[in-house]
């Protein structure tokens, strides 16, 4: 991994264990960042790509303010054109070079797709989970294996553009608050 995204990973897992320990949000959202940002634009230090479960919140989780984190959420963190064409825009136009695919613990949707309980457009989503899933029916193993097959969709999508940006896993425990960076043994969750 680049230092800088090196860098940039501690700098979230120091977010991370400080949104633990508190109870506000302490990133800056003050006036003076608001204005700065508009006249400025944005920075963001990392994209995150997450689910768009309300209780999954990246600024809080890593203690971001106003323009610190590019992110995208849809249900199941699940990747298509869309999310694709946005990760391009913040890494060739915004100089993000870390891309953080964050899963989270009890997700509906990971838990849909293990069910099969799915109709409607949500099956859209199911079925690209189930992709990634295979029979798995451990929900933090398939949330886990999720985040690897969007990691990897990323990665296959970007890998030919001139600065594609480095793929991190990470999963979102929603009890403790917690960030699990991952370097599981993929091989062995299967």
């Amino acid at each position: 991994m680049r230092s800088n995204n090196i860098d940039i990973v501690e700098r979230m897992k120091m977010g991370n264990t400080l949104y633990v320990n508190s109870i506000k949000s302490e990133g800056d959202i003050s006036p003076e960042i608001r204005k700065e940002t508009m006249v400025n634009g944005q920075h963001p230090y990392a994209i995150v790509i997450t689910c768009s479960d309300s209780r999954v919140i990246p600024e809080s989780i890593f203690s971001a303010g106003i323009g610190e984190l590019f992110v995208i959420r849809v249900a199941g963190n699940v990747i298509d054109r869309h999310q694709l064409g946005s990760i391009e825009y913040a890494a060739s136009h915004l100089n993000s070079t870390l891309v953080v695919v964050l899963g989270h613990t009890h997700c509906g949707a990971v838990g849909a797709a293990i069910e099969g309980h799915a109709s409607g457009f949500v099956q859209y989503i199911t079925n690209q989970i189930k992709d990634g899933i295979g029979d798995e029916k451990d929900p933090y193993k398939a949330c886990c294996l999720n985040v690897r097959h969007s990691m990897e969709m990323i990665g296959d999508a970007l890998k030919d553009t001139i600065e594609a940006p480095e793929l991190v896993g990470a999963i979102y425990d929603i009890e403790t608050g917690v960030v699990e960076w991952m370097d599981i043994d993929f091989d062995t969750l299967s």
